[in-house]
């Protein structure tokens, strides 16, 4: 299997995770997480990285951060090594501590805020709150029910006490240290202004909402090459600083510009040999059904988005058109040949 690929930028961000080997715990106790952190502050005298949120879970970490140099990978080797020789020495145990290499998307900044959301609701993305992964793919077709106040109640008690996370130090519940950086990330939510108490209230608003509706869309689903969170242009930048090797080429085609949704549905109307306005409003229609689900799963559209596209209908409709036709392409040939056609032609239109 081919290696993900590694984009270094000087002033690039990036949302960076590593896991325990075989899934094991990479922070035992609390003296664990609290020598991590050091390590943290000390990555950013080092090597000019700024950490902007991080979350530590038991067997894996997140981090979202920016560099000044291109030096993520030497940062993050440093990182890793470091950790895991004081982790072996201290807990008297050999060999390696992180499942291979760690894991980075370069982001366009714009994004920081939806990703360090992301981020701060690790504590919380569990099944015995009801947000587990059955949950996380209910909600990516808009079918997650809404949480009784009991649950609401739940979540944010475990979100707001969760100590080992940045998300009390953006809220104000506690100091933030001198090596985390808020406030680039709180900028984006909390407006010009430079009120730095409605910056933190807006964000817990921001990520409160995710709780108490329900998980939003996740930021991978918009991921290109599984490397890259951005619009077309920032895509297109990226694609032109990729460098790999003859195991990275397999994962570097897959680093494509995703298809707009005009592109779609032209595409679906020449196989169709009819106008979008003769098939958009038609109940049940494959075209406009297959127009959804690519939106969704291709252009990266969100189901509000989608649904205001295909004629004003809500994002819960949306997602159940986009079910049926996943649950239709999983029996039917001729269907899943019709969309192999569809995207075949989008293909073509990248190259």
């Amino acid at each position: 299997m081919a290696r993900p690929l590694r984009i270094d930028v000087a002033g690039g961000w990036y949302h960076v995770t590593a896991r325990g080997n075989e899934r094991r715990a990479i922070f035992r106790d609390d003296e664990d997480r609290r020598r991590f952190l050091a390590l943290l502050a000390e990555l950013g005298e080092r090597f000019h990285v700024s950490v902007h949120a991080y979350v530590l879970m038991d067997n894996h970490y997140h981090l979202l951060l920016s560099t000044r140099e291109t030096n993520l990978s030497r940062a993050m080797q440093w990182l890793g090594v470091t950790y895991t020789v004081r982790f072996n020495r201290r807990h008297r145990r050999p060999g390696h501590l992180f499942q291979g290499r760690f894991h980075a998307v370069v982001m366009e900044a714009g994004a920081a805020a939806e990703v360090s959301r992301y981020v701060h609701l690790n504590p919380v993305r569990v099944r015995t709150l009801k947000l587990g992964k059955t949950a996380q793919l209910r909600s990516r077709v808009g079918m997650l029910d809404k949480p009784d106040a009991a649950l609401v109640r739940e979540r944010l008690t475990r979100l707001n006490e969760y100590r080992w996370s940045s998300y009390r130090a953006f809220t104000g519940r506690e100091r933030t240290p001198r090596w985390l950086a808020c406030e680039p990330v709180l900028r984006l939510v909390g407006g010009p202004k430079k009120e730095r108490a409605q910056w933190r209230r807006r964000y817990r608003e921001f990520t409160e909402e995710a709780v108490r509706e329900g998980l939003p869309s996740s930021p991978w689903e918009r991921l290109e090459g599984r490397v890259v969170l951005g619009g077309t242009e920032f895509v297109a930048r990226m694609r032109r600083l990729v460098r790999g090797d003859e195991k990275e080429q397999s994962a570097m085609r897959q680093l494509r510009l995703r298809p707009t949704l005009r592109q779609v549905v032209a595409t679906v109307e020449t196989l169709k040999a009819e106008n979008w306005e003769q098939w958009r409003d038609r109940y049940g229609d494959w075209g406009r059904d297959a127009v959804l689900w690519l939106g969704q799963k291709r252009c990266g559209m969100k189901l509000r988005e989608l649904g205001e596209a295909v004629g004003g209908i809500d994002y819960r409709s949306a997602g159940t058109a986009i079910q049926t036709f996943e649950k239709r392409l999983s029996h039917d040939e001729h269907l899943a040949g019709l969309l192999a056609k569809i995207e075949w032609q989008l293909q073509k239109q990248e190259m």
